[in-house]
Parts: C-alpha cells; sequence; structure tokens
C-alpha cells in the first residue's frame, strides 16, 4: 500500500508545484507585460483573451525542477528533461518577442521549426548514450517488438519531436485545451515507461500530470493565464521524448489523435485554398476554430477535444499492454 502511495508522490509534487507556481505567476506576469496578444484572423470572441497573462508554461518547469531531489534513476531522465525544457526554451523566445512586437509575430516557422529539429537530435544522442532505453524500437506489446534500422530511428525521433511539438502548439487554442489534451498521452506513457523498464520516464510524466493538474486551476474557462508557446513547446516536445525513450514512437499517432487532426486541418486547409484559389474545407483552422464558428460554445469544444484525447488514449493503452 505504501508503495503505490509512493507511486502518486511524482503527481502531487508536480500538482503543487504548479499550482504554487500559477499562483506566483499570475501577479508576475502582468507585472512584467507578459500578456497575451489575440491573433488578428482568430474567431471574433478572442479579441476579449488580449491581454490574459500568457507564458504560463513555465509552471511546468517549476514542476519539473525536483527531478535530481526526488532520486529518478536512468541517463533518460537527464535526456528527457533537455527535451522538454529547449523545447520550452524556443518557445519561450517565441512568446517573448511576440509580446515585444504588441502581435503574434515571434520566431519564423522555419526557424522554430529547425530549432526543434535541431533539439530533437541532441535528445536522441542523449538517448543512444543509455544501453537500457530501447534504441531502433518504435512500437512494442508483450508479444512482438517493432525495430527499424538505427538510421530510420534517428530520421523518425526527429519528425516525431519536431512535429508533436508543433503540434501541440497548434492544440493551444482555448482555454484548458491543451492541457485537458495533454493529460491522456502522459498518463499512457507513464505506464509506458515503466512497461519499458526504462528509468525516470514514469517520474518525468508524473511531473508533468501533476503539473498539467496544477496548471488547470488557472487555465480552465475563463483562463486567467495563458500557456504560450513556452507551455505548448514543452509538453509536445515532453510527449514525443518519452515515446521515443519508452520504444512507443508509433503510437504518438494514436494517443496524439487529437493534435495530428489539429495539424492534418491545417495542412488540408491550406493545401485546398491553393490549389482551388480560395476556396477552403473548414471555417477557420486549426479545427477547433472550425466548431466555434459552427457555433459551438468554447466549453463545448474543449470537452469534447478532451473526451476525443481519452479515447485515443485508452486505445493506445490498450495495444501496449494486450
Amino acid at each position: 500500500m505504501i508503495e503505490r502511495l509512493a507511486q502518486f508522490a511524482p503527481v502531487l509534487v508536480g500538482f503543487a508545484l504548479s499550482a504554487v507556481a500559477g499562483f506566483a505567476f499570475l501577479r508576475l506576469l502582468p507585472r512584467w507585460q507578459f500578456n497575451q496578444v489575440a491573433y488578428e484572423d482568430a474567431p471574433a470572441t478572442h479579441q476579449q483573451k488580449t491581454g490574459t497573462p500568457t507564458m504560463g508554461g513555465l509552471c511546468f518547469v517549476v514542476a519539473l525542477l525536483p527531478l535530481g531531489a526526488l532520486g529518478a534513476p536512468g541517463d533518460a531522465t537527464r535526456a528527457l528533461l533537455f527535451v522538454a525544457l529547449a523545447c520550452g526554451g524556443i518557445g519561450f523566445i517565441d512568446d517573448y518577442l511576440s509580446i515585444r512586437r504588441g502581435k503574434n509575430l515571434g520566431l519564423r516557422a522555419r526557424t522554430k521549426y529547425l530549432a526543434t529539429a535541431l533539439v530533437a537530435i541532441a535528445f536522441l544522442q542523449l538517448l543512444d548514450a543509455d544501453a537500457r532505453v530501447p534504441v531502433d524500437v518504435i512500437l512494442h506489446t508483450s508479444s512482438f517488438a517493432l525495430t527499424v534500422p538505427h538510421w530510420f530511428w534517428l530520421l523518425l525521433g526527429i519528425v516525431a519531436v519536431t512535429g508533436t511539438a508543433h503540434a501541440m502548439n497548434l492544440t493551444d487554442g482555448l482555454d484548458g485545451l491543451a492541457t485537458g489534451v495533454a493529460l491522456p498521452p502522459l498518463i499512457v506513457f507513464a505506464f509506458a515507461g515503466i512497461a519499458a523498464h526504462v528509468g525516470g520516464t514514469y517520474v518525468v510524466a508524473a511531473l508533468l500530470i501533476g503539473g498539467c493538474l496544477g496548471f488547470l486551476l488557472y487555465n480552465r474557462h475563463k483562463a486567467k493565464m495563458f500557456m504560450g508557446d513556452t507551455g505548448s513547446l514543452l509538453l509536445g516536445g515532453a510527449i514525443a521524448g518519452l515515446a521515443i525513450a519508452s520504444g512507443q514512437m508509433l503510437l504518438l499517432i494514436i494517443v496524439c489523435f487529437v493534435p495530428v487532426c489539429e495539424t492534418l486541418s491545417v495542412i488540408l486547409q491550406v493545401t485546398y485554398f491553393k490549389a482551388t484559389k480560395g476556396r477552403r474545407i473548414f471555417k477557420m483552422t486549426p479545427i477547433h476554430h472550425h466548431f466555434e464558428l459552427l457555433g459551438w460554445p468554447e466549453t463545448r469544444v474543449t470537452a469534447t477535444f478532451w473526451t476525443a484525447s481519452a479515447i485515443a488514449s485508452a486505445i493506445g493503452y490498450w495495444i501496449v499492454v494486450r
């Protein structure tokens, strides 16, 4: 019983640290003038969000700080901490530039993609140094393991980190949306890391689970604080890192169903718009805005996407444990 309760300790620690940090940042961010500037082409209802404190993703950074004190074993801890904080750092720079310029015009898209790709390369090299990490494994269950050549594993890893980080960034568009969508995948990869016997994966995932729950105290509708790119890129990078470290890279396609759909909606919209010279498939993308313009209340969109993420993650978990 005591051992089972101890397993929840990282979640509780992450929650407490995130909640306390959120309480502090709620007062500090406006003082630093770190306030949200709504996208000009977002739905009209989003203009009222301008001025809300942003960069709240720093709460996740605080939630991850006690990794050393908790004694998480294994080199995977260092690699996972690196990919999360490095992706969050890219988001922080992007947020800071947007705020200082008074419009959503931070880093260029290609710059962000290149930066996250470089972070992915460094992360994969760190994992390569740990013999306990299932390198070259992209999916495994109790009955089989799917392996690929090392060069292909590296290539897929770069795509996974870059794609997941930016997919989560696209998902972060409504109060509490990205925070709630990230929780089920984090839970799945917490258990996947335990099953793969990769040290540190559970503690990193558990701290972020607690961090998301603590952040939701301030990020749920109506949000008092946004995570910004600081938080969305950190969460996306961490989720991809956990999937790679636990040998479940392909599982990202399933458990990150919502971010994948958000990304595909943008790709399809842009492609169709160019091909038809101005026609659209959706009213607006990412796709959560499409549902808003259909008349759905923001809370209904968020709840629906949370549910979809939970169902997709449950399917992913079944695949791993069967």
